[in-house]
């Protein structure tokens, strides 16, 4: 029997034979035809206010899950909106697709309204860029871009969709569901690895990357404390590996312990697994020689493309995380490793270094005890999201992240990505906490889904950190031109009337003894709530002043004879 489907409810029926159960959107007229379809379908469409903060939900939701993250946006101005989403995908080996509007086929090449080259556009941004010219290739091409999305290296794909072509009918069979495919080292490989942690007298293991799950967290926790092996994360990383574990040792992040990169530098032997060790990790490239690293490298990576790419490793061993964990969980040392004593020592300048307590900073606002009290009073699988600014490093630095799924934060260092992917976090996961850290700047980048948290009663908590400018580039600008402030000062608006204006709960925070019934009252309102923490200008980091850092730069500048 001849079953006619128009091309956006053929499409509709593959996200739903792939497993698709959420997406996030903000609708166009280029796509019609999908909305209709989804209206009797069993997926839970959030209606966003703005492309990108869609897109960056959307690939929080692929971050969570390993899943790709959906998101539909219409043409032209609506697809470079989405364009932040779609690089933070990209620069955080994050599965995604991304669908867009496109002009009929019979206007392609005109430069029609909106039109766009979507292959030109997304070329260098996306896994996969393609354009469905044909309704019946649809289930072969949705399939396939599950496929790319979360092979190797996962990452986005954006899928184009000819607007005439959404509304054509034909008769076509649906794809099977697609299976992601893990890879698993060798038993020569593994045996290998054995023989260098053997003669190893300073290893250490550094985890990174995506294609991981709970699984392989707990896996390569058993292995490490097998062998007493010291620990590190990757930026933004910190949810592979619970703080809590006596292994663990540090992050490679920005203003990182310089305990940390001591010891890695002095290391014989790094395990990477799963990362690329990439800037801001290695330190601006320089925590390990290019191409070859003066320590004894094993590199463990699920895209062949990327062993080799810029480290030449001693050992290259192809394989996902989730692969490499499971077998790692099954070896064990002949006898007590005898780097047990420096494990503990990494373990102890950790724990030194990230307690919020000794913290003092300019003004009545301490948050050193701010997140004190956080660690005292939330659960410990409450997933932290931020953007990109100075703010972060009190969650990188002070909260310690225990389980598996709990952190939302990108790699390439967008600003204005906590709010989205705070409420693409709650959306999937609505029985766990949501705290997002955000600063002034960043924060209103994507401040209008605070009304998408509303609409769908999410209620997240935000920490919003006002020092009435864009710190990180304030602190850089004194570095290099002390006292010449430009372009860095802003004119806030009332972030706690913000929040209620929207419908939400708000809380204005100008000291300490605020903060912990502020927090009360806003996880009791079961609103989305911003907490609005005024914090003196010169607290720039939690152990710098902007006069300490133009002092500094002053003394530099004499030096220099400037």
């Amino acid at each position: 029997m001849t079953t006619l489907r128009t091309g956006g409810q053929i499409l509709v029926d593959q996200l739903v034979a792939h497993g698709v159960q959420q997406l996030f959107c903000v609708p166009g007229e280029s796509f019609l035809a999908v909305l209709d379809a989804l209206h009797d379908a069993s997926i839970a469409v959030t209606v966003c206010r703005q492309e990108g903060g869609a897109a960056m939900m959307a690939e929080a939701q692929g971050k969570l899950t390993g899943r790709p993250g959906i998101c539909f946006v219409t043409r032209g101005p609506g697809a470079t909106n989405a364009a932040a989403g779609v690089h933070i995908a990209h620069q955080d080996s994050t599965p995604m697709l991304l669908f867009v509007g496109q002009v009929a086929r019979d206007a392609l090449g005109r430069e029609a309204f909106q039109e766009l080259d979507y292959g030109a556009v997304f070329g260098t941004l996306a896994k996969w860029v393609v354009e469905v010219d044909d309704p019946e290739r649809l289930p072969e091409l949705v399939s396939r871009a599950f496929h790319v999305a979360t092979s190797g290296r996962p990452g986005p794909v954006v899928i184009a969709l000819p607007e005439d072509m959404l509304t054509e009918a034909t008769d076509v069979a649906d794809a099977q569901p697609y299976a992601v495919t893990e890879t698993h080292p060798g038993a020569g490989q593994m045996g290998e690895l054995m023989r260098r942690l053997a003669a190893a007298e300073r290893p250490v293991m550094v985890l990174g990357g995506s294609r991981w799950s709970e699984a392989a967290t707990k896996q390569i926790a058993a292995f490490a404390e097998a062998f007493s092996l010291p620990v590190y994360c990757s930026f933004r990383r910190q949810m592979l590996f619970s703080a809590e574990h006596p292994c663990y040792a540090g992050d490679l992040g920005l203003g990182v312990n310089p305990a940390v990169l001591a010891r890695i530098r002095a290391a014989d032997l790094v395990l990477l697994v799963g990362g690329r060790l990439s800037e801001v990790p290695s330190q601006g490239y320089e925590l390990l020689d290019i191409p070859t690293p003066r320590q004894a490298l094993v590199h463990v990576h699920a895209d062949a493309d990327e062993l080799g790419k810029l480290y030449r490793a001693t050992q290259a061993i192809h394989a996902t995380p989730q692969g490499f964990a499971e077998a790692a969980a099954t070896l064990h040392p002949a006898s007590a490793p005898s780097w047990q004593a420096a494990t503990a020592q990494a373990r102890a300048a950790f724990l030194a270094w990230s307690d919020p307590a000794p913290i003092r900073i300019p003004g009545p606002l301490q948050m050193g005890e701010v997140m004190t009290h956080l660690r005292e009073v939330l659960p410990a699988d409450t997933i932290f999201c931020n953007g990109a600014g100075n703010f972060a490093t009190w969650v990188h630095r002070f909260w310690p992240f225990r389980t598996f799924a709990s952190q939302l934060a990108p790699t390439s260092g967008s600003m204005g990505y906590g709010l989205p992917a705070g409420v693409g976090a709650k959306r999937l996961w609505p029985e766990r906490e949501v705290v997002v850290f955000a600063g002034d700047g960043d924060f209103l980048m994507h401040g209008q889904e605070f009304a998408t948290a509303v609409q769908y009663g999410l209620p997240i908590i935000v920490v919003l950190l006002d020092n009435a400018m864009y710190g990180t580039i304030r602190m850089h600008q004194e570095k290099h031109y002390p006292g010449r402030v430009s372009a860095t000062q802003l004119k806030n608006p009332d972030f706690r009337g913000y929040a209620q204006v929207f419908g939400g709960h708000g809380e204005r925070v100008t000291s300490t003894a605020e903060f912990a019934p502020a927090l009360a009252r806003a996880r009791a309102s079961g609103k989305p709530a911003i907490l609005h923490c005024l914090l003196d200008p010169e607290a720039i980091t939690p152990t710098s002043t902007l006069e300490g850092i133009r002092a500094a730069a002053a003394r530099n500048l004499v030096r220099m004879g400037a």
